[in-house]
């Protein structure tokens, strides 16, 4: 990536931009920052400008430490079906199928959007979470693998759980964060140095945007905001999946 003053600053309004969301609603920042620079990039190359700031965003988002390993514990096998699921998917994102990574960046944000407007909501009885939580991460993985984006079927899936306010947006970090750390380890040549220098310096505005959304959460309508997040998301899908 030739270094270019205007990129710079448009990636750095993504990053700030994705932060915000995630500070207010504690989602978005991949959805965001993949979605918004596949224009401008490959999708294989906003995924490893992603690493480190959704790695450290989410490191903040799960806490307390009290509560991190019971919910691991329950929460260990869809972790290790993304792990898995990632794993499996390596290299969709670039090389040969590189063409179909930006429309199945799409179509997934199409997916997410449409079922949040939708108001759709799922419900897990939890005699159903040993089978069911290993398949809904492999999938969450294989799409993470081919997208850079983890927020399919593993949001809707914690949303349907039964968890409480708080305990729900730990949950989102340690999956983010998970998500995360199995993309990277399968992004091999895409981060490549100067994609690295790049994803550390993307912390800076993705941690001034989350700050700046959790102090002004209180402040806004969080069911408003979140239905214009959703809009914008989907609208961006369809941009996506027509460019193909």
């Amino acid at each position: 990536m030739p270094f270019d003053p205007v990129l710079i600053a448009v990636i750095a309004a993504v990053f700030l931009l994705a932060g915000y969301v995630k500070g207010v609603i504690g989602l978005g920042l991949p959805t965001i920052s993949v979605g918004l620079l596949s224009l401008v990039m490959a999708p294989a190359q906003a995924a490893a400008l992603l690493i480190v700031p959704s790695t450290i965003t989410n490191i903040q988002q799960m806490r307390p430490a009290a509560t991190l390993w019971p919910l691991t514990k329950r929460l260990w096998p869809m972790l290790a079906g993304i792990v898995a699921g990632t794993w499996a998917g390596s290299g969709l994102i670039a090389g040969s199928t590189a063409p179909w990574a930006a429309a199945a960046l799409g179509a997934a944000l199409i997916l997410y959007a449409g079922l949040g407007l939708a108001k759709i909501q799922f419900k897990v009885a939890p005699r159903h979470e040993g089978w069911l939580a290993p398949l809904i991460g492999a999938v969450t993985g294989v799409i993470t693998a081919a997208t850079g984006v983890f927020v399919i079927p593993a949001v809707p899936y914690l949303q349907a759980i039964g968890m409480e306010k708080d305990e729900l947006v730990q949950a989102l970090g340690l999956s983010f964060f998970v998500s995360t750390l199995a993309l990277g380890a399968t992004l091999g040549g895409n981060f490549a140095a100067e994609l690295a220098w790049g994803s550390l310096l993307t912390l800076i505005p993705a941690l001034v945007g989350q700050y700046a959304g959790q102090a002004t959460r209180a402040r806004i309508d969080a069911a408003v905001f979140k239905r214009w997040f959703l809009l914008g998301l989907l609208a961006l899908g369809v941009v996506l999946a027509s460019r193909f």
